[in-house]
């Protein structure tokens, strides 16, 4: 009897067929075909149809993901496919984010040098082309395209923002003690006070922007500056929100009850996401405000 419980027990879970890819691959064609609609003509319809979709399915397939988990039916093999798929998931957020620093790294260190005609090909680039501009970092293109412009100041906004986050994976760290070492009530604030710190950069962050298209003139028409600044600054927002909504539901997880010191990986998963998101900051920081 016991073997025969062993051996149920260490069986690979597979679930059995679901409506919800389908409904989900129907949901993000929904709201491409809504996108464009909308760019094109004014319409936003289908967008919001889409929209509803997607949160439809995520809330329902994931509401089934963490029924099977605390109806026991995954095993140690099954933890280690969830370790492994959000190890690869942040590894593809990583190169995302790589992408669009490399895209900054081109401009700065190549694009206005040519411009400005620092390099032997920059010298006939500057001559035919743009005989008047100089390289100079922030730019707001040749022949003056974006419009006057003032920079984002690094110790202003930024830097509070910059102490939250750090804060906040601090907190995020506090709770994880609280949840390996059974004190729930210390997991509890921890994961509310990085919920609420999250939300306090996104506050902050709308009245950065806000501040930044009517008092500096900082849009996404202000050159190569101003398209990567927001670029940068507004994917990581996005990023944010969305590691602040799994933190939320991980707390109302935890007030149900849900994970034990020993099974949690729901909640590491939210941690090392949001540790990611505090990494890339300090990327943006230093590389988007400081230099």
């Amino acid at each position: 009897m016991s073997h025969a419980l062993e051996s149920v027990s260490d069986h690979y879970y597979v679930p059995h067929q679901s409506y919800w890819p389908i409904i989900a691959s129907i949901g993000l064609f929904t709201l491409m075909l809504g996108g464009a609609t909308w760019l094109n003509s004014g319409s936003d319809t289908l967008f919001w149809i889409g929209v509803a979709l997607l949160l439809t399915v995520m809330f329902g397939w994931f509401g089934t993901v963490v029924y099977e988990s605390e109806k026991g039916l995954y095993n140690a093999q099954m933890d280690r496919s969830f370790r492994w798929g959000m190890v690869w998931f942040i590894f593809s957020e990583v190169m995302f984010f790589a992408a669009f620093f490399g895209a900054l790294f081109y401009a700065r260190s190549y694009a206005v040098p040519w411009l400005g005609g620092e390099t032997g090909h920059g010298v006939l680039t500057q001559s035919l082309l743009w005989p008047k501009y100089e390289a100079a970092w922030p730019t707001n293109g040749p022949g003056a395209i974006g419009g006057f412009f003032a920079p984002m100041h690094p110790w202003g906004l930024p830097a509070i923002n910059t102490l939250i986050l750090l804060s906040s994976g601090a907190t995020i760290t506090w709770a994880h003690w609280g949840m390996v070492e059974g004190r729930r009530t210390q997991l509890i604030k921890g994961l509310a006070a990085t919920v609420a710190l999250g939300a306090l950069f996104l506050s902050l962050q709308v009245y950065e922007y806000r501040h930044a298209y009517q008092d500096l003139h900082l849009t996404l028409g202000s050159g190569i500056y101003g398209s990567t600044f927001y670029l940068l600054t507004g994917f990581h927002g996005l990023h944010v929100t969305i590691g602040a909504v799994m933190l939320t539901v991980i707390l109302l997880r935890t007030l149900a009850g849900h994970f034990t010191p020993q099974r949690h990986f729901a909640f590491e998963a939210a941690a090392w996401y949001w540790h990611f998101v505090d990494v890339v900051w300090l990327g943006l920081f230093i590389f988007v405000y400081w230099l």
